[in-house]
């Protein structure tokens, strides 16, 4: 096997029980035959919404079904993302994850639910039901925590109430990540100052960078000490927009799908992207290992690091080592690439779990 780590060189990855160990494989291991190909670890996405035909927020049941699929597109780590709904979506979303798999399940593993919503900016909802759109209500997210399996919170941190939130939130484990938002550059700061360590989906819902109030927008560029969530899809972003995001983050942009119900779909792939009747960006149908391609192709940078954008990155905004790495220790989850990107087999601790 090629690890995309070590260029120009041959290495064997190894997994034992799960994880990847460092030291020659048992005589009776399992082998996969990787030659001619790019190792490298599996896709981490935090942020999907649905996928296969499955929308998350109305049925929150088929989350690991959803997650049994995910590995074709080469992500073996998640956070399903449950968009602005009633408070029993998020309970019923909960219950299913902390139930369990059923018995002889292999998919993606959940992180942790990622919250988007109801805590948005009124004039920043995007394809959010408006009339679920509330005020920061402290009581709502009462029982928000990572322990109770909520891993990312985004919300408008310049509502009244926001920067207490961000703080409480933070405190119990969850990742803040700004988004949906009109703040301002103060307002952005203030926001990280009290804990934010996320920006979701870059450019979309927030307020335009302008020269004289850059925003959300200008300070998630500016700001080393949050990570952005970007959509690679050259929909939300051009092409272009991608390519200076890149230049301008480097190491600290995270890819997501932002992907609803129509990613897996089969059918042609729409131009204008998935949209509600009026045109409103709904989500999109991007996979994993194509938004890791379209990196590469819009911003010539290198396949390691346009990988390290669904692997090393994300992993490093939840504070795990334990995933986006192929280092001892590090679970047995790999994505085996050809040398242009393209997905051949997707492995999650060490067993496989698709493969073209």
């Amino acid at each position: 096997m090629t690890d995309l780590g070590v260029p120009g060189g041959d290495v064997d990855v190894v997994v034992h029980r799960g994880v990847v160990v460092d030291g020659p494989p048992a005589p009776d291991s399992p082998v996969l035959d990787a030659e001619g190909c790019v190792v490298v670890p599996g896709y981490i996405d935090l942020q999907c919404n649905g996928g296969f035909g499955i929308d998350l927020t109305a049925q929150p049941e088929r989350l690991w079904e959803l997650a049994e699929r995910l590995p074709r597109t080469g992500v073996t780590a998640w956070c399903p993302t449950i968009v602005t709904s009633p408070p029993e979506i998020t309970e019923r979303a909960l219950a299913t994850m902390a139930a369990g798999p059923p018995p002889g399940w292999l998919g993606a593993r959940p992180l942790g639910l990622h919250l988007e919503g109801p805590f948005l900016a009124p004039g920043r909802t995007g394809a959010h039901n408006r009339g679920l759109v509330r005020g920061i209500d402290a009581a709502r997210a009462a029982s928000w925590s990572g322990r109770a399996g909520v891993a990312i919170v985004t919300l408008a941190p310049e509502l009244p109430g926001g920067l207490d939130l961000v703080r409480t939130l933070v405190e119990r484990g969850v990742v803040v990540s700004a988004g949906h938002s009109d703040a301002t550059a103060s307002d952005a700061v203030a926001a990280i100052d009290a804990g934010a360590s996320l920006v979701t989906h870059l450019f979309n819902a927030m307020a335009p960078l302008h020269h004289r109030e850059p925003g959300l927008a200008g300070v998630a560029l500016a700001d080393d000490r949050v990570r952005v969530g970007v959509i690679a899809d050259g929909i939300h972003l051009h092409s272009t927009t991608v390519a200076a995001a890149w230049r301008a983050l480097g190491p600290r942009l995270v890819l997501v799908t932002d992907a609803v119900a129509a990613m897996g779909e089969v059918g042609p792939r729409a131009e204008q992207g998935v949209r509600l009747a009026d045109g409103t960006l709904a989500g999109s149908d991007l996979t994993m290992d194509r938004a890791v391609r379209n990196l590469f192709a819009f911003t010539g940078c290198t396949l390691r690091d346009a990988v390290g954008a669904a692997t090393a990155s994300p992993a490093a905004a939840l504070g795990r080592d334990d995933i986006g790495t192929l280092a001892p220790g590090a679970r047995g989850d790999v994505a085996v690439l050809t040398p242009d990107g393209d997905l051949v087999a997707t492995v999650i601790g060490g067993r496989v779990a698709w493969r073209s």
